[in-house]
């Protein structure tokens, strides 16, 4: 099947069915051939097609591949364009599907329609299952804005709220992105450190108690858990695992955690076993995007090539995305 067409070249060829000029394809590495004479000498016309193109991928689509093939999704900070690019590049480096996501907080120097575009652009290459998902969403105009320009996940983050406000806030999100076959997660407990401008509570893990319940009356299709995972890389994480494992049996939806940097990579992999689908980084990228910078500037006071240093700034966090998609996917 021709999806687009990316390259034309002419080669001049002998034929020997000269009378049997016009279009027609041929399953041969999803070509299409175009025979024409021009001249009295024949042509075969080559359109290369773009079937592995990948779009943004729908949510439900990715979390589906991700179970099908038992491959743990990371779920990547962007703030801008080079970011983005470098996720990615990244993700296609290693072979392996995951997110491109951006917080509530970091649109302020943005908006969703031009993450959407950045990010189509960034894809426009890609061979691997990618989806757009906005991690912390903070208020329901804002998820009504990223779905509305074309995110294929969402998070509502209401968990600062009472248990009953969060469940009421999340439904609401849910009955919108859901019409537009867009997954919703939601989160349940807080998480020590720094999120954006939220500062949450150290001691506020979920309770298995209230999982079920808040699965079910929410109707959120992923839930991030807190089980000691924290934000940033300011605190040492100290991941509950029994506790995750206690929820894991409970809840009907796969798990995310939050706050993947600081968390050691034998401790993800075991999470693997508790119905953990989704894990978000942040820090780890944007470190390596901003010392990128800091040593440049270290090496030389008037380093000032924006371009240059933004290039290699988008190698280094590619790098890391692939190092990271791989390990926790080993």
């Amino acid at each position: 099947m021709v999806c687009a067409i990316n390259e034309i070249r002419w080669k001049n060829i002998s034929v020997y069915n000269e009378d049997k000029l016009g279009s027609y394809s041929l399953s041969m590495n999803c070509k299409m051939y175009c025979l024409y004479r021009i001249g009295g000498s024949s042509f075969i016309y080559i359109i290369e097609t773009a079937t592995k193109k990948m779009k943004i991928v729908n949510g439900f689509d990715l979390m589906k591949y991700a179970q099908d093939h038992h491959y743990m999704l990371p779920a990547f900070n962007t703030t801008n364009l080079e970011m983005t690019y470098a996720i990615a590049k990244g993700l296609n480096k290693a072979k392996l599907p995951g997110y491109i996501q951006i917080s509530s907080n970091n649109l302020r120097l943005s908006d969703p329609e031009a993450i959407v575009y950045l990010t189509k652009k960034a894809l426009a290459d890609s061979d691997v299952p990618i989806g757009l998902h906005l991690d912390h969403g903070k208020s329901y105009e804002d998820i009504k804005a990223c779905v509305n320009a074309g995110f294929t996940s969402i998070m509502i983050d209401a968990s600062h709220l009472p248990f009953e406000e969060n469940i009421e806030e999340v439904k609401r999100a849910v009955e919108y992105c859901h019409f537009y076959n867009v997954p919703v997660e939601a989160e349940l407990g807080c998480l020590q450190g720094k999120e954006e401008d939220i500062v949450n509570e150290a001691d506020a893990k979920t309770d298995p108690d209230m999982v079920a319940d808040f699965v079910s009356q929410t109707g959120c299709d992923l839930l991030a858990v807190a089980v000691g995972n924290v934000h940033g890389l300011d605190i040492e994480p100290k991941v509950d695992l029994p506790l995750l494992e206690q929820i894991s049996k409970i809840s009907p939806v796969p798990l995310v955690m939050h706050g993947g940097s600081g968390i050691p990579f034998d401790i993800i992999q075991k999470a693997r076993e508790f119905n953990l689908l989704k894990v978000n980084y942040g820090s780890d990228l944007r470190k390596a995007f901003v010392s990128t910078f800091g040593r440049a500037y270290e090496a030389n006071h008037n380093a000032c090539s924006v371009i240059e240093l933004s290039i290699e700034a988008v190698e280094n966090v590619s790098e890391k995305a692939a190092e990271l998609v791989t390990i926790i996917n080993s």
